[in-house]
């Protein structure tokens, strides 16, 4: 199994470290780098988190990663990351196909 991570989650990323890098540079780095640790453990364990409670489908999933949740989706042969958002986000938006 492989992993994706879309576009969508990738510029999520990129906003989470330029957000902690104006209060610290070190700590967003280190952010960033334990949600990218999460690709290994969902492409041996795709079902490893839950589903997302507010999409009501068994295949998009999310692990929880400090204050952000990681949602993917799961299929036969990739694990595609479609978003990374903070707990705190009302609502996750439009996921990307």
């Amino acid at each position: 199994m492989t992993i994706l991570w879309t576009a969508t989650a990738v510029g999520h990323l990129a906003a989470i470290h330029e957000y902690i890098s104006q209060t610290s540079p070190f700590y967003a780095d280190r952010m960033v780098q334990r949600i990218l640790a999460r690709g290994p453990q969902l492409t041996t364990f795709p079902d490893s988190g839950r589903a997302v409670p507010e999409v009501g489908r068994s295949d998009i999933r999310e692990v929880i990663e400090g204050p952000y949740r990681v949602i993917y989706r799961v299929t036969e042969s990739q694990v595609a990351v479609l978003a990374v958002v903070h707990g705190r986000q009302a609502r996750i938006g439009p996921l990307p196909q």
